[in-house]
């Protein structure tokens, strides 16, 4: 999500120094602050490889996820690559039930052992989450983002809906409407805002559960950028206001993340230029009682090396 609004900031300003600043500070001042990493012990973090490059861990949850009743744990991982020259952005989607090792917690209570990565947000926060990830993939995190999914709704429906295309009908059992159920028809489709959470929350129609939400999440975040940044949305300043306001209202970012200086290096970046990966599996398995998803050792060795040394055709080849 914050990925679109610098993106849209980007083509803002592209169109005048004025009102790209106007909404730049409109949008910087209203975006909360978070510490991400004022716990993160530096001796234990990864060195920084290409310097020129930015690593951008984005957590995100659904607080309005009738399953999420715990309400403490990170539903979705990505980690988004910046190369040198702002160029192209490659998002890879870690899934929350993979089995990595936990650092120990601040106080000490929790982790030091495997465990699911997204158990990391609920015994630590941020700052082991940050520790976690960068120790599973060797990646020095510049900046991180939190993001609301239950924003999708208001979000997309500031755009005036979003256009996706489903591949297979189902059922969705954990529907926002009456009931719970909502039915989605195969085919290219505009959702509102509610249709559109309930498509990126659901995973328990599918035989592949979690990495089919991870495909859809991917979907909807791409649909929202293209129409976000389509003429239509840009040249309505109406439409353009109750989008950023939604956006702002769903993310919060670290106390160092220049929104101004972020967006400016990301103006030559299209939708097009963004590619989505999952971090490589063998699929799913058990570890005691537990269900994981179970990495593909070497292939996640090569990914994050090439993330390291910001080496783009290796990241995407990857990917493939």
């Amino acid at each position: 999500m914050l990925l679109i609004v610098l993106l849209v900031l980007a083509l803002i300003s592209g169109g005048g120094l004025i009102a790209g600043g106007l909404y730049y500070r409109s949008v910087e001042g209203s975006i909360e602050r978070v510490d991400a990493f004022q716990d993160v012990p530096e001796a234990s973090r990864p060195e920084k490889v290409a310097t020129d490059a930015k690593n951008m861990l984005i957590l995100g949850s659904d607080t309005r996820d009738p399953e999420n009743t715990g309400g403490s744990r990170s539903d979705t991982i990505i980690l988004a690559h910046m190369p040198k020259g702002r160029g192209s952005a490659q998002l890879i989607s870690i899934p929350r039930d993979t089995w990595v090792f936990v650092p120990k917690s601040k106080d000490g209570r929790h982790g030091g052992r495997e465990a699911k990565i997204n158990a990391a947000f609920a015994w630590g926060g941020i700052p082991l989450t940050v520790q976690t990830v960068e120790k599973y993939t060797g990646v020095r995190i510049d900046n991180v983002a939190i993001v609301d999914f239950a924003g999708f709704q208001e979000i997309v429906d500031a755009l005036g809906g979003v256009d996706i295309t489903v591949e297979k009908a189902f059922t969705s059992t954990h529907s926002l409407l009456p009931g719970g159920r909502r039915e989605f028809p195969a085919g290219k489709q505009t959702m509102d805002g509610a249709m559109a959470l309930d498509y990126a929350r659901e995973r328990y129609a599918f035989a592949d559960g979690d990495f089919a939400r991870i495909r859809h999440q991917q979907q909807v975040i791409k649909a929202i950028l293209d129409k976000a940044a389509s003429g239509g949305t840009l040249a309505n300043p109406a439409r353009l206001n109750s989008f950023l306001r939604a956006t702002a209202d769903a993310v919060s970012v670290d106390e160092t993340f220049s929104i101004f200086d972020t967006a400016t290096e990301m103006r030559h970046l299209r939708s097009g230029n963004l590619t989505f990966i999952t971090n490589p599996t063998t699929g799913t398995g058990r570890k005691g009682s537990e269900s994981v998803v179970l990495d593909d050792p070497e292939k996640v060795k090569a990914l994050y090396e090439a993330v390291r040394r910001d080496a783009v055709p290796e990241i995407l080849a990857a990917a493939k």
